[in-house]
């Protein structure tokens, strides 16, 4: 399938708008999981094949590899997405308001490079909208695979003020997902990425931590997603504070406003996401695991093309691996081949 994909159907959608190519690859995951025959039959295809479920933050994931977020900003294909071989879906980034994001065009693909220019903004229909279509799906433990909510800043809301953004969201979609994620890492958002900082940080996710005592169903599994452009100082600072507020991990990493030697040619405003990314979301997932001495959770986000990246990351110290750009260069059976792939590594160990 990867061979198909590559050779014949990349190319049509590469001839096509890129914003316009990936609607067209979201209202196909949305219809696949809306017709269960269809569904039920390429789960059967596209199951990873020897890959173990494994238990993390007291949630079961049927495999290693997860879709980050961004592909599904409103909650339309996440189903499909599942049936497709992963072993978690990610939802969102979604805002406490509506907003359209950033001017178009604002997504740009660099085939040559395997990479990914995007400007998006959180374009979403807002929490309100996410919580009215999750509400008569299955709920809390009740899914093939365990669903991530990624929630953020909405643009109109000064950094100052952004705890009670977020709050807000957090009241409507935290009682809906397995796990949430607090995104305070997009460069598209001004004034996102000053919340990385060890006083608005620990605020933020005092605020959360407090308010998740009382999510109903029980508190969810709280996850912070960083940048891959922080220092030392700033990676260390954020290990004390997911530490201190007890978050149950770290996604790492989102993408990056840096051009990698060699990637010149991405000089387009926005994150860098795909192959160029690998090396440092590898870096940062390595500190982070030093640093933590192992005691925070991390999963691995930024340049997983193939089973061996996402190899790479888990010698790092990653617990789950996340993609989003290979699926743009390798097409619908990623998932399971990356899946495969680390399924084999693990027999090998033992």
């Amino acid at each position: 399938m990867s061979f198909l994909y590559e050779k014949v159907i990349a190319r049509g959608l590469f001839a096509m708008d890129p914003e316009k190519a990936h609607q067209w690859g979201l209202r196909g995951m949305g219809l696949l999981g809306s017709i269960a025959p269809l569904r039920f039959c390429l789960e059967r295809q596209l199951l990873p094949r020897g890959a173990r479920p494994i238990e993390l933050f007291g949630l079961k994931f049927p495999n290693h590899v997860g879709l980050a977020a961004g592909f599904d900003k409103d909650g339309l294909g996440w189903r499909g997405a599942a049936a497709l071989g992963f072993g978690h879906v990610e939802i969102g980034t979604v805002t406490q308001h509506a907003q359209p994001g950033n001017e178009r065009p604002r997504v740009f693909r660099y085939p040559a490079l395997k990479a990914v220019v995007n400007s998006y903004g959180f374009p979403n229909a807002g929490a309100a909208a996410l919580q009215a279509k999750l509400a008569g799906l299955p709920g809390r433990g009740q899914r093939a695979c365990p669903l991530g909510i990624n929630i953020g800043k909405s643009k109109i809301t000064p950094a100052e003020t952004a705890p009670e953004d977020y709050l807000d969201s957090f009241k409507k979609l935290a009682p809906l997902a397995d796990y949430l994620v607090i995104n305070i890492s997009s460069p598209n958002t001004p004034g996102l990425r000053s919340l990385q900082d060890r006083a608005p940080l620990l605020r933020l996710l005092q605020t959360l931590s407090q308010e998740n005592r009382h999510t109903a169903g029980g508190p969810v599994p709280l996850l912070l997603k960083i940048a891959p452009d922080l220092n030392a100082y700033q990676l260390a600072d954020i290990v004390n504070v997911v530490g201190e507020c007890g978050l149950a991990g770290i996604i790492a990493t989102n993408t990056t406003i840096t051009r990698p030697p060699g990637t010149e040619a991405c000089v387009t405003k926005g994150g860098l996401s795909g192959a160029p990314l690998l090396e440092r979301s590898l870096q940062v997932v390595r500190f982070l695991a030093q640093e933590s001495r192992g005691r925070i959770p991390i999963i691995g986000c930024g340049g997983i093309l193939k089973g061996a990246d996402a190899g790479r990351f888990m010698d790092e110290g990653a617990s789950l691996v996340q993609v989003y750009s290979g699926l743009v260069f390798r097409g619908p059976a990623l998932a399971r081949e990356i899946s495969t792939a680390l399924a084999w590594r693990q027999r090998t160990w033992i």
